[in-house]
C-alpha cells in the first residue's frame, strides 16, 4: 500500500528530526518529496538552499522559451500552490516543518525575481546573490512570517516576501540610476 509520508515515526521527535538526514530514495518515493527537494537538489551536501536557487535557472531558461509570459506567471502559480502542499507533506514527513533539504521555496522565489528582470547575466547575478542575502539573513518583514506561518503556506510564502524585496530593490536602483 502506498502512504503519504514515509515511515518517519522515530524521527518525529525534535531531536531525532534534526539527525534524520533525508537521500534520493526518499526524494522518489512520493511526489510531494520530490518536488519539495527541487527535483533532489535539496540533497546537496552543503548550500542546498543555494544549490535550489539556482535550480530556477534551467527554469527559467525552459519557461522563458516555450510560454508565453501570462502562461509563464500561470506556472509559476501552479509551482507556489504544488509548494504548499508538498513542503507541507515533507515537513510532516520529516518532523521539521522547515528541513533544510526542502528548496522548493527558494526556486519558485528566484524563478519569480528571472521572470521580472532583465534576462542579462549581471541583473540575473545580482539578483542571485541579493536573493539569497535577503534569504539567509530574513530581515522584517521575512523573518517576521518565518516565525508566524506554519506549514507549507509558511515555507513558501517567507521566500516570496525576500523576492518581493529582491524586485523592490531593483526598482528603486532602476529608478534612481
Amino acid at each position: 500500500m502506498t502512504t503519504l509520508s514515509p515511515d518517519t515515526e522515530q524521527h518525529l521527535d525534535s531531536k531525532s528530526a534534526v539527525a534524520f538526514k533525508p537521500n534520493f530514495a526518499l526524494a522518489l518515493s512520493h511526489p510531494a518529496y520530490f518536488i519539495a527537494f527541487s527535483g533532489g537538489v535539496g540533497l546537496f551536501p552543503f548550500a542546498p538552499g543555494t544549490i535550489g536557487t539556482l535550480a530556477a535557472f534551467p527554469l527559467f531558461w525552459l519557461f522563458d522559451e516555450l510560454l508565453t509570459p501570462a502562461y509563464f506567471l500561470l506556472a509559476i502559480d501552479i509551482m507556489f500552490i504544488a509548494g504548499i502542499w508538498a513542503c507541507g507533506l515533507t515537513g510532516k514527513a520529516l518532523g521539521d516543518q522547515d528541513h533544510g533539504s526542502m528548496v522548493w521555496d527558494e526556486t519558485v522565489a528566484f524563478l519569480l525575481i528571472l521572470f521580472f528582470i532583465p534576462n542579462e547575466w549581471l541583473w540575473q547575478l545580482s539578483a542571485f546573490i541579493l536573493f539569497r542575502l535577503f534569504d539567509i539573513a530574513k530581515p522584517n518583514p521575512i523573518r517576521y512570517f518565518d516565525q508566524k506561518l506554519q506549514g507549507g503556506f509558511g515555507v513558501m510564502f517567507d521566500d516570496i516576501v525576500a523576492a518581493f524585496l529582491t524586485l523592490l530593490c531593483f526598482a528603486g536602483w532602476k529608478t534612481w540610476y
